[in-house]
Parts: structure tokens; sequence; C-alpha cells
């Protein structure tokens, strides 16, 4: 692609995020532009659009477009259980600290289809911690919330799920958790029981409840900096006195602008506390 066209189609991408959030009130203003790009092109041969300016036409003036694009500009492929660490350090580390507690309130953002929030929902029925436990789960993209609350999934990613879960110090067998039928599994309802799905967007949104635990992992690598900062800023909000955030493998607080709010907990598997008197 020459400089000219490089140029214009990074005017059409700024177009488009613009005319989305002015149209459907998504804001993508403050994402990674390389990672938008990416999506966008794929997008592109799904709507058999040449140019990011027909596809903002059609997003403009077809109602069906818009959800179907979000798709392209948002779901994320998990594992449950991914990096099995991490789920080692919350039982070994954060477990007993969270017991302290009547009751817990959890946050998952950025939830997608689910693998996170049901990873959390067995560890914590593992650790006794369940039954006291309400775990929220929040994205952007309807379609993935739906996807996450049916609790349904390929069997064919079960045996890295499987895999994951062992890995991560469970105390059980994965299988109790959920049925196998017509080529999917279903994961129990009693997991269900304890956690609300809901739409919530990182970028205009603002915080929602008192949390014990944050986990946001491989979301914030999909933001600029300044949004960033505004969804560090919701956790550490979001946060009671000396509560927890977890983020991705690839992700940190040491360059943010809320650094100074959390103390490093368990560095080496990105998970953080809320320091006393914030």
């Amino acid at each position: 692609m020459s400089h000219r066209k490089a140029r214009t189609a990074d005017i059409e991408q700024r177009l488009l995020i613009d005319a989305i959030f002015h149209r459907y009130h998504y804001d993508f203003r403050g994402y990674a532009q390389a990672s938008l790009k990416r999506r966008l092109g794929t997008a592109l041969l799904h709507f058999d659009c040449a140019t990011i300016s027909q596809l903002q036409d059609k997003v403009l003036h077809d109602p069906a477009v818009f959800p179907a694009l979000l798709e392209y500009l948002t779901v994320q492929v998990s594992d449950m259980f991914r990096d099995p660490s991490y789920f080692q350090a919350l039982r070994s580390e954060v477990v007993p600290l969270l017991r302290t507690y009547p009751s817990l309130k959890i946050w998952v953002a950025g939830c997608s289809a689910g693998e996170e929030v049901y990873s959390l929902a067995i560890l914590l029925h593992e650790e006794g911690l369940l039954e006291r436990t309400l775990i929220y789960a929040t994205d952007i993209n309807p379609h993935a919330l739906r996807a996450a609350e049916s609790g349904v999934f390929d069997v064919a990613r079960v045996a890295a799920f499987t895999e994951n879960h062992s890995r991560s110090g469970a105390r059980t067998s994965l299988s109790d958790y959920y049925t196998a039928r017509y080529g999917r599994v279903v994961f129990h309802k009693a997991l269900r029981d304890h956690m609300v799905f809901s739409d919530h967007s990182l970028a205009t949104d603002s915080v929602f409840a008192e949390m014990h635990f944050v986990s946001c992992r491989n979301v914030l690598i999909y933001f600029e900096r300044d949004l960033q900062n505004r969804a560090l800023g919701l956790f550490r909000d979001s946060l009671c006195h000396r509560g927890f955030l977890g983020l991705g493998s690839k992700e940190s607080l040491r360059f943010s602008a809320h650094a100074d709010a959390f103390d490093d907990f368990v560095l080496e598997d990105r998970i953080y506390r809320k320091k006393a008197g914030l």
C-alpha cells in the first residue's frame, strides 16, 4: 500500500470510529489503532467492501450491519484457566484473604464469551467461596454476553480447558461442572446462579459496585494509553479497601497514571492490591 493510500485509510478509519460513536454510542476512539486496523481489514472482506468508507456507508444506513461489525471489533478468543500460574497464585495468595470477608463481589471486565468467568466460579467453588460470591461479568458486545450467559462451549475446546484447569492447582475434575451433548458442553446452572451479566463500557461507563477483586486480563493491550488509564481508574475506584486487581500477562500498572494506587502483590502473575487509605 502506498503512503498516500495508507494515509487515506487512516483517515477513513478515524471517520468510521467517530461515526460509530455518534450513531451507536460505542466508543472505540481510545482503542489501539493498529489492532483496529487489522480487525477492520478482516471485516472488509466479510462485508465485501473495497474501502472503509464503503463500510461506513453500510454501518450508517443498514441497522443490521453494526451488530455484525461489532463481532470483529470486540470478540477476543480465550481459554478457561488461561495462564494457569495466575489461577495458582489466586488460590495460594489471594483466596486466603478473600476468606476473611462474609460476602464477596468480583468483577470480570471484558468477559467476552465467559471463559474467565466460569474459571473463577469453578476455582471459588473448589475453595469453598462460591456460595458467598457474586461475579459481575461485563462486556460491550451483547452477543458475547449472551454466549457467556449460556455457558455453552464447543467440545473441541475442552481438552485445553481441562489441561489448564489441572495445572491451576485444581481440587476437582473439570468434567464435574459440565454436561456434554451434541458436540458441545454446557456448564452447570449452579455456577451461573452466582453470575450477573451486564453491558458495560470501560470507555464510557462508570463504577457500579464495590468489589473485592477485579479481573481484567488481556483487554488493556487493545487500548491506547488514555483509555488504559481510564479503565484502571475505574478499577481503583470500584475496589474496596485493600481489594485485588488481576491483569493479563502482557499488561502492567508500572507506567500507568494509577501505579501509585496499587502495591505489587504477585507481580510475576500481574496481581496487584489497592493501597491502604485509598
